[in-house]
């Protein structure tokens, strides 16, 4: 798949999400088989006034390339001026994409996100004004509409195609929706059926076989996946595995621990051990989902603040496992 003039060695994207895509879970999500990694989202408006978290946040290494920071806001002056003095010069970063579709009231609030499927006019000059002032291609991510009254994303595609954005990806939800109730793959085919650039499908998808039928239902060209790489990085291997009619490969317990362990060393490497162990706390209870008794190592994990000691708990975790075979 082509995005612009980057080429991606396949169809699969880890989709953006707050808290969870960091540096070193791309780093971990482009190793196993994604073809474009997407940052969290990044503030414009933190970036215009030189915030230094919100900078903190836009750190890429050439190994995840290529990579799309993922922007929001809806000042088109500010989305344009931060693209031009502060990612323009960014070599590191390959693609910008445009943050039309989160939910979460914060955002919101703030007329960002998904609000902006409310003001197509706004979303229009928003669009306008980061293509004019990207070296890069844009894309953007969007929603159906802001709710089943306002199914508007076919009409955001359009705008965004002429607007001169790249590739699309469209969540098959509405903003009321949240992540709750079936996401409307339907709606997805549509919206690829509206436009001639790449439209990229998002909303359940959290396996091999959800992939696979997600290209073959929708005709979309690529597949974003987001909350169904919590834990499991796997997915795009399986995945790529599922598209070639190769053999699948389960990962084991032993190589879901080991995982486990690795991210939380990346983590800590990157943010330092009080943060890194802090915030591994969730990624770690992804990963051991589903294992046997693995609540009360969850719950133990949720006290610990001690890497070294999280490690041996897992360490100790995987040898009760695999007695118990």
């Amino acid at each position: 798949m082509k995005i612009g003039d980057i080429k991606l060695d396949n169809n699969l994207v880890l989709a953006p999400m707050a808290g969870v895509t960091d540096l070193p879970f791309r780093l971990i999500c482009k190793e196993m088989g994604a073809g474009l990694v997407v940052s969290e989202m990044v503030s414009a408006k933190g970036m215009y006034y030189n915030d230094e978290k919100t900078h903190d946040l836009t750190a890429v290494v050439h190994e995840e390339r290529p990579v799309a920071l993922q922007i929001f806001g809806s000042d088109p002056y500010i989305m344009a001026d931060v693209v031009d003095r502060k990612l323009n010069n960014r070599d590191d970063i390959d693609i910008i994409d445009i943050n039309m579709g989160c939910p979460a009231p914060k955002i919101v609030k703030n007329g960002d996100g998904s609000a902006l499927m409310r003001d197509t006019d706004l979303a229009r000059r928003v669009m306008e004004s980061v293509v004019r002032a990207s070296n890069k291609p844009v894309t953007v991510k969007i929603r159906m509409g802001w709710d089943k009254n306002s199914l508007n994303g076919v009409e955001m595609a359009r705008l965004a195609q002429e607007s001169g954005i790249s590739a699309v990806t469209i969540h098959g939800r509405t903003r009321d929706m949240f992540y709750s109730g079936e996401a409307n793959w339907e709606y997805i085919k549509k919206v690829k059926e509206s436009v001639n650039i790449p439209v990229i499908g998002n909303g359940d998808v959290f396996t091999h076989d959800d992939v696979v039928r997600m290209l073959d239902e929708t005709g979309c060209d690529g597949v974003a996946i987001g909350r169904g790489v919590m834990g499991n990085p796997w997915v795009f291997k399986m995945s790529l595995e599922a598209i070639r009619g190769e053999k699948i490969h389960t990962p084991t317990h032993e190589e879901i621990i080991a995982m486990a362990i690795r991210h939380l060393e990346m983590e800590c490497n990157f943010k330092g051990e009080a943060m890194g162990v802090r915030e591994m706390r969730k990624q770690l209870a992804w990963y051991l989902k589903g294992m046997r008794d693995s609540n009360e190592v969850k719950n133990k994990i949720n006290t610990m603040k001690d890497k070294q000691e999280i490690i041996q708990l897992l360490l100790s975790y995987r040898d009760r496992l695999y007695k118990m075979l």
